[in-house]
């Protein structure tokens, strides 16, 4: 890779690549430096989709009419360069239609790039949390659609890869959505290749707090397992519209397992669904949903399901996910208004506790509570968990005029003077 990434920043085109993620997404090039300037416009401000501590990242539009993302890092510390050079490689591997596409990079001697398909519907959580929760865009059709196609997202990570890559950081910011709102698993700066016979690795802490496993949190011991945990958790936020960790009166800060255990436990599913769908859903999609949250959130990795058999639970092809096998899954309705027994013996889920000192941790003044840490010494969990570090805008984070911290940015692309534009691809393409 080194060879190829000293020139792409000059004048000459470089031969391509597959990789995958959406239908236009099947081939990636070494942009130069020259093209991607034109099509940001200089980087001008105006265009800026977000930025952070990696950078800053650009709405643009190539020659041949593709709308792009231009991730632009900032400096060229150790720490930018490894995760550039982790996400090239990452998504130069990759091919899938659930799985964000690498357009191309470029890397000359002081510049680091990396280009993407822009996804005109934002991230997962704009209309959970953002820009959109409240425009009622996110109908039980469509979650149950980003669900499975963010699930066969991972299973292909996971069981289909080679070698075998773990996420480290499944979050709704990054998932995104593409016009027909198709999910788009993204960011794989923190991403691990795991070699083949290798069942977990030891390394440093990194992720966001209220998805982090608890044995990766306190340990550093990482596996597609917590993946999975983090998946659960995205299945609660999904279903309920709750953040993962949400501050309450008195500055108390809950996490989603909290806030779910004891109505699972009792069995009131239908209390844990999202009161903007106005009981607009499928009980027994949200049985399976439901079910296969609290067998991916249990605090013991050995516990959780595998990626494939957490798809073939959400599917109801897993023998588990069948009510008539599973009383769990049946739910109150159809043992009259007292849950049944086998409610709270069965389905049970796992509530991960941080210590008031990671809590804090959170920022009170951040809109979505998606805020990123990297381990910095031992710390300790109230309960199960920890990670201990810094806070960093996402890919596609906070816009120009707004701060927040979202994959395609929270509220959107605000234009000259504060005006937002449409999210929609056309009316984007019209107003440049």
């Amino acid at each position: 890779m080194g060879s190829s990434m000293s020139s792409c920043c000059g004048e000459k085109k470089v031969a391509q690549g597959f990789v995958g993620g959406g239908p236009e997404s099947t081939t990636w090039r070494l942009f130069t430096y020259k093209e991607l300037h034109a099509a940001t416009n200089a980087f001008s401000d105006d265009y800026m989709l977000g930025e952070g501590g990696f950078g800053s990242v650009y709405w643009g539009k190539t020659t041949d009419g593709h709308q792009i993302a231009v991730k632009k890092l900032k400096t060229m510390s150790s720490k930018a360069e490894m995760e550039f050079a982790v996400e090239v490689e990452i998504l130069g591997r990759v091919r899938h239609k659930n799985l964000l596409g690498l357009r191309g990079y470029c890397a000359g001697s002081d510049q680091r790039l990396i280009v993407y398909d822009y996804m005109p519907n934002l991230s997962l959580l704009s209309h959970l949390h953002g820009q959109f929760a409240n425009d009622g865009r996110l109908d039980w059709k469509k979650r149950m659609n980003i669900i499975l196609g963010s699930a066969r997202g991972l299973v292909y990570l996971h069981h289909e890869a080679t070698p075998h890559i773990i996420h480290r950081d499944i979050k709704a910011s990054n998932v995104l959505l593409d016009s027909n709102f198709e999910p788009l698993v993204a960011d794989f700066g923190f991403a691990k290749l795991i070699p083949d016979g290798v069942s977990h690795m030891t390394t440093r802490v990194k992720g966001t707090l209220g998805y982090l496993a608890p044995e990766y949190a306190m340990w550093g011991k990482v596996s597609e397992s917590c993946d999975v945990y983090s998946f659960g958790i995205l299945l609660l936020e999904l279903i309920s519209g709750r953040k993962p960790i949400e501050r309450l009166h008195g500055g108390i800060k809950r996490t989603i397992t909290e806030w779910a255990e004891p109505l699972i436990t009792a069995g009131l599913l239908s209390d844990l669904v999202d009161p903007r769908l106005q009981d607009d859903y499928e009980p027994h999609e949200l049985r399976r949903i439901l079910h296969a949250a609290a067998r991916s959130v249990q605090s013991e990795p050995e516990r959780r399901p595998t990626m494939r058999h957490v798809l073939d639970i959400l599917l109801g092809t897993a023998p588990a996910a069948d009510p008539l096998i599973n009383g769990a899954l049946r739910g109150p309705e159809t043992v009259g208004d007292v849950p049944s027994a086998d409610c709270s013996d069965d389905l049970k889920i796992s509530s991960i506790t941080y210590e008031d000192e990671l809590m804090a941790l959170d920022d009170d003044n951040s809109n979505d509570g998606d805020n990123e840490y990297e381990e910095d010494g031992e710390h300790e969990i109230t309960s199960r968990s920890t990670a201990n570090a810094e806070n960093r805008a996402d890919l596609y984070g906070p816009n120009g005029v707004q701060r927040m911290q979202d994959s395609y940015g929270q509220y959107g692309r605000v234009g000259v003077g504060g005006r937002r534009r449409d999210s929609d691809s056309e009316a984007i393409s019209k107003s440049w």
